[in-house]
């Protein structure tokens, strides 16, 4: 009977041992299958964020490429996602770029969101499907490495806005302003809205392009200008789409039409949650500067350059509330899509009209020909 008894405890003891390992391996699948569930609700630190960008490009491996483009101060990589449809023809492209600005951590979620949508509808809304046939989007969804993490550290770094690398000789401040440091109208004599202090939040380096992130936009981006027909540049706070030039002594050509199409996509964000947004250049709704990476992507021919300011209006300015990620981005995201669609609409339709134009001119040319003959 001992014997006997011993038996049925060890194989019941076996039994619920081998329960309790299968109970604890499907735990440990619930887990694993909970982290492939990216939040993009909340804000999320570089790693984290880097991390999505590998899992991004191993789950659409036809339609995303990482694209490693520049080195931070700290020897960081900045790294984009190039999403698109293969193609034969030679396409056009989209730039956005978050997190220039280290504390704006709204703009990084953005540009999660923004990747997230446009992988989500292009296999269902063939206008999407057209646009990534004919336009390859380049993501950066932290410009601004470096500064980001160091926003992440605790408390007393939350609020910071440059880049990390140190001040001239003699200074004992970190960091410029990336966003200043860009070769437009830049310069003692032409520069306005910005610093000359290395200590200033505005600080905008020793010379034009000295930082190694604003030299990576500016080598990547302006070795193939013409392909791109717009530059989104993502900060925040102020709910704004602001329009070149930041200089108030300057005018950009196609001012009228920008501010047309950037008013239409105010609306497109009204739309959404009711949320109003003032379209117009720094110097009318902002206030003037110079040096921007939007002004410096006009000036290089790029059409259409804007650069949203997201939410809020200065209750909660840098620190957004998590809970208010999820409205931002979706307004905002159909302010940008309106944008991106004209842009397209405009390119690829004007192409269409001049090819049709041609083969009509052509059908013409031989039915006169052809009329003649016969006469």
């Amino acid at each position: 009977k001992f014997q006997t008894m011993s038996l049925f405890h060890k194989v019941t003891m076996l039994i619920f041992g081998g329960l309790s390992f299968v109970l604890l391996l499907s735990a440990v699948g619930a887990a694993v299958g909970e982290r492939v569930e990216y939040d993009y609700y909340k804000y999320h630190p570089m790693p984290e964020i880097t991390n999505w960008m590998t899992q991004i490009a191993k789950d659409h491996p036809d339609v995303v490429t990482i694209v490693d483009y520049g080195q931070t101060y700290e020897k960081r990589t900045i790294s984009l996602l190039k999403i698109g449809l293969n193609s034969e023809a030679k396409k056009k492209a989209i730039w956005m770029d978050c997190g220039i600005h280290a504390r704006e951590w709204i703009a990084p979620a953005f540009c999660q969101y923004f990747v997230k949508q446009i992988l989500q509808t292009y296999k269902t809304d063939p206008k999407m499907e057209k646009m990534m046939m004919n336009m390859d989007f380049y993501v950066t969804p932290v410009l601004n490495v470096d500064g980001y993490m160091y926003s992440w550290q605790d408390n007393t770094t939350r609020l910071w806005r440059k880049n990390m690398s140190p001040g001239p000789s003699g200074c004992d401040c970190n960091g410029t302003d990336l966003n200043r440091n860009f070769n437009a109208n830049w310069g003692s004599e032409c520069s306005i809205g910005v610093s000359f202090d290395c200590c200033s939040n505005t600080f905008c380096g020793s010379s034009p392009i000295s930082e190694t992130e604003a030299q990576a936009v500016t080598y990547f981006v302006g070795s193939r200008k013409e392909d791109f027909l717009c530059f989104l540049t993502i900060h925040s706070y102020s709910q704004l789409l602001l329009v070149p030039y930041g200089h108030p002594d300057f005018t950009t050509p196609n001012y009228n039409e920008l501010m047309e199409v950037g008013l239409a996509a105010a609306d497109e964000i009204k739309k959404v949650h009711g949320t109003h947004y003032t379209v117009g250049t720094p110097p009318d709704v902002l206030y003037a500067f110079s040096g921007s990476s939007s002004d410096w992507a006009r000036q290089q021919g790029i059409p259409f350059s804007y650069t949203f300011e997201l939410r809020d209006n200065g209750t909660f300015g840098f620190e957004l509330p998590e809970d208010q990620i999820k409205p931002s981005c979706e307004e905002a995201y159909e302010g940008a899509l309106y944008i991106i669609t004209y842009a397209h609409d405009k390119t690829f339709s004007g192409a269409m009209n001049t090819v049709a134009t041609a083969l009509w001119t052509m059908l013409l040319a031989v039915g006169v020909t052809t009329s003649t003959t016969l006469m």
